[in-house]
């Protein structure tokens, strides 16, 4: 290679783990730090043009889909690349995040995919950073087992035929991986720590299964992010010796601004692509960021009356389908996030009819396949999509030529009849401060309420505090109407559920936990005025 060697990379503040030199060896060190050199500059003009295009919403309240690539739009003749074998049925995806259980059991799921995840459900302690990588190539080497010391119950692999294609989701752009340093002292993108190490260590052993390297994207705001991904995909390829298209990303169309770049983004990944993904909450979260000071009429409800079919989420799914469709990708549609109760039978029961419409729904949208967050989901997600897809592997035959939808539509929020309530405003601080809680510990997904929440449910819950605040929300039903929601407010719900919590868990529990603490920062990120971009961040700087 041309290129100077790489500067050797620092481990700073971070405890020495068993077995962390499998994975941060030399080469894969050396690896990273070449993806850092040539591609952290380019990640940080992004994170800056996403600030500039914030600004600009803010001045103007509207967005439209670009002029300047309606050229890319209206080329009827390209089409991303051809999936390969592994992807090309995913009727049933489940997620989670990478610890030693869930690997197994996600792997050993019934459903086709598993997204295998570093991001919203993983929280980045080293541990979970170091191990996950660990786990994984156990998995592929099939050298992974599990006893729960509770239970004393053993998982192990089913045979290889069995198992579930992994798609790994690596962090967004936006956080940096604090223990991972050059030279200059500067961190290296999450993103690219998560991506390197895996891809380093595992591309070549996943073309020898018969499969490969697989990702999803998260949070990409524009399609010039996608382009980075593409840029730094065929570099990995080449570092590495293996083909170029071997590897293939599926990207989460989980903001508003992508929502207007979808055929964009598909065209910039084309040699790579191999669909796009809806994922609600972080769309919400997204509308809620950029709109914040846009007024009423942007203002949202109680974050669980916003379902799929209100017009506005039924514009950006069937846009995305269309798209994919058009483009030869595969339309995965959004979670069901109901966890089954072991004690109560009838909210199960109520529970699974309401998975049941909503795949039954995204599959007659022609969805080719969807999202499941527990084991027990996978089996009524894979019933409402054979129904549909019968012995095809997918549905892009489909092409849905009947959807137009306007620019406006996109963000048509107050087309909803729903208003919010106080009873939203108590379940966003529940939410929020449970949610944290749990991160704080190093869990990223955490069952609340029968749902599995991730950091992305607790963005939008935090996210709509702030809003109804800003935005003098008066609520307008029930005990509290007439009452205007303010900060003072929101620290009073606050106060009562930490004193909930306290009697819920009992004293010895509360102590050894860190609800003060996520209380706190809940309120901070609600509250201050200078909206944090994500939670996340300021959460990072108290993660240890």
């Amino acid at each position: 290679m041309s290129a100077p060697a790489p500067s050797p990379l620092a481990i700073v503040d971070a405890p020495s783990l068993p077995r962390q030199d499998e994975v941060l060896t030399d080469a894969a060190l050396a690896f990273v730090a070449e993806l850092h050199r040539l591609f952290t500059p380019r990640r940080d003009e992004l994170l800056a043009r996403r600030r500039e295009r914030r600004a600009e919403i803010a001045r103007t309240s509207t967005l439209d889909f670009l002029p300047e690539t309606a050229a890319i739009r209206e080329d009827a003749s390209w089409k991303v690349a051809e999936a390969p074998a592994a992807l090309d049925d995913r009727r049933v995806e489940i997620t989670g995040p990478t610890d030693r259980k869930m690997t197994i059991n996600a792997l050993n799921s019934g459903a086709k995919v598993w997204l295998a995840d570093f991001e919203d459900a993983s929280a980045p302690t080293w541990e979970n950073v170091i191990g996950g990588q660990l786990n994984l190539t156990a998995a592929y080497t099939r050298t992974i087992d599990f006893t729960d010391e509770r239970t004393g119950k053993s998982y192990a692999l089913r045979p290889a035929d069995e198992l579930a294609t992994v798609v790994m989701r690596p962090r967004g752009w936006h956080l940096d991986e604090r223990h991972l340093v050059d030279e200059a002292g500067k961190p290296v993108p999450g993103a690219l720590v998560d991506f390197g190490l895996y891809f380093f260590h595992n591309a070549k052993r996943l073309i020898e299964l018969g499969k490969g390297p697989y990702f999803y994207l998260p949070k990409t705001e524009s399609h010039l992010e996608a382009r980075l991904w593409n840029d730094i995909f065929v570099f990995a390829q080449d570092y590495v010796g293996i083909p170029q298209g071997t590897v293939r990303a599926t990207v989460l169309i989980e903001t508003i601004t992508a929502a207007y770049e979808m055929e964009e983004i598909l065209y910039e990944l084309r040699d790579h692509a191999s669909g796009l993904n809806a994922g609600r909450w972080d769309y919400l979260f997204s509308i809620v960021k950029n709109f914040r000071d846009g007024g009423a009429k942007f203002v949202l409800p109680d974050r669980n009356l916003v379902t799929m079919t209100a017009p506005f989420m039924r514009a950006y799914t069937e846009l995305l389908v269309r798209t994919c469709h058009k483009r030869g990708a595969h339309a995965i549609g959004g979670m069901a996030a109901f966890i089954p109760s072991r004690r109560d039978a009838e909210v199960n029961k109520v529970a699974f009819e309401k998975v049941r419409a909503d795949k039954d729904r995204e599959a007659g949208d022609g969805f080719d396949g969807s999202w499941v967050a527990h084991p027990d989901l996978v089996p009524i997600a894979m019933e409402s999509f054979d129904k549909v897809l019968g012995d095809k592997p997918h549905q892009k035959d489909r092409l849905r030529e009947d959807v137009s939808v306007a620019p406006g539509d996109l963000i048509a929020i107050d087309s909803l009849d729903a208003k919010p309530t106080y009873a939203g405003l108590v379940n966003a601080v529940q939410v929020g401060i449970r949610y944290i809680e749990a991160w704080l510990r190093g869990l990223g997904a955490v069952a609340i309420f029968n749902l599995m929440e991730d950091a992305a449910t607790a963005e939008i819950s935090r996210s709509q505090i702030w809003q109804w605040i800003n935005a003098g929300v008066v609520f307008e039903t029930g005990e509290h109407t007439g009452e205007t929601v303010t900060a003072d407010l929101a620290r009073k719900v606050a106060a009562e559920e930490l004193a909930n919590i306290k009697a819920e868990i009992g004293e010895d529990a509360f102590a050894a936990g860190k609800w003060q603490q996520a209380h706190d920062l809940l309120l901070q990120v609600s509250l201050d005025a200078d909206y944090a971009d994500f939670l996340t961040l300021p959460a990072y700087e108290q993660l240890r």
